[in-house]
């Protein structure tokens, strides 16, 4: 296998030869293109490991003025550090901390308007003397508006100029010429997480918060609630105990056709589920005579449900770790409300979790006529011993 050493920034050694920046493209082997980007990835992990441990309590007085600012984060820098404010702004704002992006040239021909006292600003620089930068600070501290920068020196212009400095380091770029933004915007965009994280914790940024932030795309179905994929109640399957199997299945079929029937008291509480695969394993295990009895005597007594407002990634993970095809959904008085059909999580839940959650239901407990008697005594004996009290 091939090693890399690091060296001055300025060649890849393997054992195959050394690869500089005057090797012709052609003679790079397989070993020296993995040496390189292995190189890369190393000097970026190492740089923000540093980052972290060198961490110290300016790092806390940013976070206390994020926590604390009733305004917005006005996060701003050029190049790109530009291009990393924008990432951090838009993290600062979908983990629950009002933010929005201020491009430096823009500010000085009239965006200055869009800052308030109440905002505070995050300024990044890496040099800490990007004139861009640097030109701002005097108009936003005569706002009256505090200043966090992220830069690389701590005596910079920038940091002379800030009511809070995080330091990312002198860093040395992963680019062979030593020139390329890449490990010091690295650690930037890291140091942004952090900062836009603790200060979320901070603020008791919730699952539900996020949920809001995040309607569209797939994580926002994720984050939704079972109300907004169930199939509601005008267009399940729905019995009462006492009905007969075959009047149930007689019956004219909702518009969307569900794989169960759920089956309520004469209270409107869920009783049980009796599903398309139950009915089936009736004809095959030749108990058709049973389609003339009670559907409590068939049904699935006390189903597993979900509750109204469960989130439909955790609807997902039940029915897969189930391995349920349906689930009824339930107010807080186990009133049915509505229906999942495992085909309504198409994208939830794996293609091979659908299948088997299938198979597994065919394969399940088997009705006998011992079992469906048992049912009827149960059934008469609760009967009777409502009369009697």
């Amino acid at each position: 296998m091939a090693e890399s050493t690091c060296t001055s920034g300025k060649e890849i050694r393997v054992m195959n030869g050394v690869w500089d920046r005057t090797t012709p493209s052609s003679d790079a082997s397989d070993a020296m293109l993995l040496a390189h980007g292995r190189d890369v990835l190393a000097r970026e992990s190492d740089a923000i490991a540093s980052a972290a441990q060198h961490l110290d309590t300016s790092f806390c007085t940013a976070i206390r003025l994020l926590e604390s600012c009733t305004g917005s984060i006005v996060v701003t820098g050029v190049g790109k550090a530009g291009l990393v404010a924008r990432k951090i702004s838009a993290t600062l704002a979908s983990t629950g901390t009002p933010s929005h992006f201020l491009h430096p040239t823009e500010a000085m021909h009239g965006d200055l308007g869009t800052l308030r006292r109440d905002d505070v600003l995050l300024a990044l620089s890496q040099s800490g003397e990007t004139e861009e930068i640097t030109r701002l600070m005097p108009h936003v501290t005569a706002m009256g508006i505090r200043i966090i920068a992220l830069t690389g020196r701590s005596d910079s212009t920038l940091a002379r100029s800030a009511d809070a400095v995080v330091c990312s380091g002198n860093v040395q770029e992963a680019c062979l010429l030593g020139l390329a933004p890449t490990t010091s915007t690295s650690v930037l965009m890291a140091l942004g997480d952090a900062m836009a994280l603790v200060t979320s914790t901070l603020r008791n940024f919730t699952s539900e918060d996020f949920a809001k932030r995040h309607p569209g795309g797939n994580l926002g179905r994720q984050l939704g609630t079972v109300e907004q994929s169930m199939r509601p109640l005008s267009q399940c399957r729905v019995a009462t105990v006492g009905d007969l199997v075959r009047t149930v299945f007689s019956k004219p079929l909702p518009s969307r056709r569900t794989g169960a029937v759920m089956v309520i008291e004469h209270d409107g509480r869920l009783a049980g589920i009796f599903t398309d695969s139950d009915l089936a394993r009736l004809f095959e295990r030749r108990l058709d005579e049973l389609i003339d009895e009670p559907i409590e005597c068939v049904m699935t007594r006390n189903p597993t449900v979900a509750g109204i407002g469960m989130r439909l990634r955790d609807v997902a993970a039940l029915l897969a770790s189930r391995r349920l095809s349906e689930l009824p959904v339930v107010d807080a008085d186990s009133r049915p409300v509505g229906l999942v059909d495992i085909v309504d999580l198409v994208g939830f839940v794996r293609p091979e979790t659908i299948e088997s959650s299938i198979t597994d239901e065919m394969l399940s407990d088997t009705w006998t006529s011992e079992k469906v008697s048992e049912e009827r005594n149960v059934d008469a004996a609760h009967d009777s011993s409502e009369r009697a009290a």
